[in-house]
């Protein structure tokens, strides 16, 4: 089985979330709430593209609710420049059936 095929600049296609996946999820989640002014009880990664960049950029669904959902942008840099993750965007109001797509 070979590794996916990565494009430069382009998103990967979507693939289901990982456990490394959640703990990065996890990691921006107080981000998140912040900005929202909200607690989420439920925080379930569910699927999530990347990005490679000068870095990478995860596009992570993340359940929050039966039928909401919430994108998020995460960057993670490269290993030496010993940044935390930061979420750079995101988008609420969304559903299970919302593509995950750049934002």
């Amino acid at each position: 089985m070979s590794a996916p095929v990565v494009l430069c600049g382009g998103t990967s296609e979507t693939r289901a979330a990982t456990a490394e996946i959640q703990a990065i999820a996890d990691k921006v989640k107080s981000q998140l709430e912040e900005k929202e002014n909200k607690k989420y009880p439920n925080f379930k990664a569910t699927e999530y593209k990347s990005q490679v960049v000068a870095g990478t950029n995860y596009f992570i669904k993340v359940q929050v609710a039966d039928n909401d959902f919430v994108h998020l942008r995460v960057f993670q840099s490269l290993p030496h420049e010993n940044k935390a993750l930061a979420l750079d965007s995101y988008q609420t109001s969304k559903t299970k059936q919302d593509e995950l797509a750049y934002f």
